[in-house]
């Protein structure tokens, strides 16, 4: 369903209790690493055919155990794919997650973004006939000296509203 608008806050308790469960989820697994950009282009990657392809050579390993060298670890070797299993699922709760945290700062920010540019309108129209606001006016178009001749939506849209068309 798509959303209307957000109306709500988080409380500095609210943030301080996801930090908290931030880093308790964090002091879970203390042994996460920091891979380099270097280290991260040189690893497998593992997808879903690879991870079958894993888990199909754990099972190969625990069922002909005399086909691997003494020297090879079948017990780590399993530790590490079951990690990859649960970690796998730990990594998509997280993205759904981070999709919605993502997708609400979009939407609000969009929000606040469209209500500045309306009071932006209003300080302009109300700098013309009350003394002191021009320098307001001037400091909020500060955002878009560095857009040249573009206008701002509203204006653009206050324009079509006026005219019938944009640019008439």
């Amino acid at each position: 369903m798509p959303y209307q608008s957000i109306s709500a806050t988080l409380t500095n308790e609210k943030l301080q209790e996801i930090k908290f469960a931030i880093a308790t989820i964090q002091n879970s697994m203390p042994f996460l690493v920091s891979l380099t950009p270097d280290e991260r282009r040189k690893r497998f990657k593992m997808g879903d055919k690879s991870l079958a392809f894993v888990s199909n050579s754990v099972t190969v390993t625990q069922n002909n155990r005399e086909i691997v060298p003494a020297s090879f670890d079948i017990a780590e070797f399993t530790k590490d794919y079951q990690l990859t299993v649960v970690l796998s699922e730990v990594l998509g709760l997280l993205e759904q997650l981070t999709e919605q945290v993502d997708d609400t700062l979009m939407a609000v920010g969009s929000e606040s973004i469209t209500s500045s540019l309306l009071i932006y309108d209003y300080v302009k129209t109300a700098a013309r006939h009350k003394p002191g606001l021009k320098s307001v006016a001037d400091q909020l178009g500060e955002r878009f000296k560095a857009m040249g001749n573009r206008r701002p939506k509203t204006e653009k849209m206050a324009e079509v509203s006026n005219s019938g068309s944009v640019g008439a």
